[in-house]
């Protein structure tokens, strides 16, 4: 599910300057909003988003957290009437239960676009609660090549306001399956994988995960989260992204640009043609 264009962006009055010639015109802007998290009517986290495509965020994010596991376990999405950037989230099941106990354990968060919930959790933490992905999926270095240009092409947003980052699930042979743009990689991956728990396809044992910019741990995290095999960035992986895509057995990918990558975890899942 792709983000809306018309949530997406905003109007803005910009002065334009080119050399000594400067002028008043209209131009756009990446939408930042935040978002409001209420679990069984309570508040849980606030992040900040890019409006569109909440319902698979919060589901992407609840499952990051441990909090929902299949998609039975949520019972009721739905916005406020009243404040779009108010979303409500009803459980299920033994969710009900890991919520209480997570929003015991917690202080009410504010999450920035720049990153998750950052550095509240540590790789043993994250690995109590995960197991080790286990896929025989594989890509050839001709498929994770064409990723960037794959991605970039399907930025509808982006083209409009150069603000917005994007996460994309492809197949083996590097087709795009789904999309989404968000002010936050992080949320883009939210939305991305929370489309998918919410369609039931979880895991995503044979999905390539690709996002713009470069790789955090939250964004290996949510990965892990969803068994993806094999995670890469146009940019460059953080040292804890990469120590904890090796201890949960993921393929991870930077500085893919052209003909050339860096593999630094797991490189038996890239075949050399």
């Amino acid at each position: 599910m792709a983000t809306s264009t018309h949530k997406a962006i905003r109007p803005v009055d910009v002065l334009k300057v080119e050399g000594a010639a400067a002028v008043r015109t209209n131009d756009v802007s990446a939408a930042e909003e935040p978002l409001e998290i209420r679990l069984d009517g309570q508040p849980f986290v606030v992040t900040m988003r890019t409006p569109g495509a909440d319902d698979d965020l919060a589901a992407g994010f609840l499952l990051a957290e441990n909090i929902v596991r299949h998609p039975g376990e949520i019972a009721e999405m739905r916005q406020c009437q009243l404040n779009d950037n108010i979303f409500y989230v009803t459980l299920a099941g033994d969710a009900t239960q890991r919520a209480a106990d997570a929003m015991a354990g917690r202080r009410h968060v504010t999450a920035t676009s720049a990153c998750g919930v950052c550095g509240r959790r540590s790789i043993e933490d994250l690995m109590r609660h995960a197991v080790e992905v286990q896929s025989t999926f594989s890509v050839t270095e001709r498929t994770v090549a064409g990723l960037p240009a794959a991605l970039r092409s399907a930025q509808r947003t982006f083209d409009q306001t150069g603000g917005l980052h994007a996460a994309g699930l492809f197949d083996g042979d590097g087709t795009l399956l789904r999309i989404a743009e968000d002010v936050g990689r992080h949320n883009a991956v939210d939305k991305v994988i929370g489309a998918e728990l919410r369609d039931g396809t979880l895991p995503l044992s044979e999905r390539l995960l690709f996002v713009s910019g470069r790789t955090s741990f939250e964004i290996v995290q949510k990965a892990v989260m969803a068994g993806v095999a094999v995670v890469g960035a146009v940019s460059a992986p953080s040292s804890l992204a990469i120590d904890l895509a090796r201890a949960a057995n993921v393929t991870l990918l930077g500085f893919v640009r052209g003909a050339s990558f860096n593999v630094y975890a797991h490189p038996e899942r890239i075949r050399i043609s």
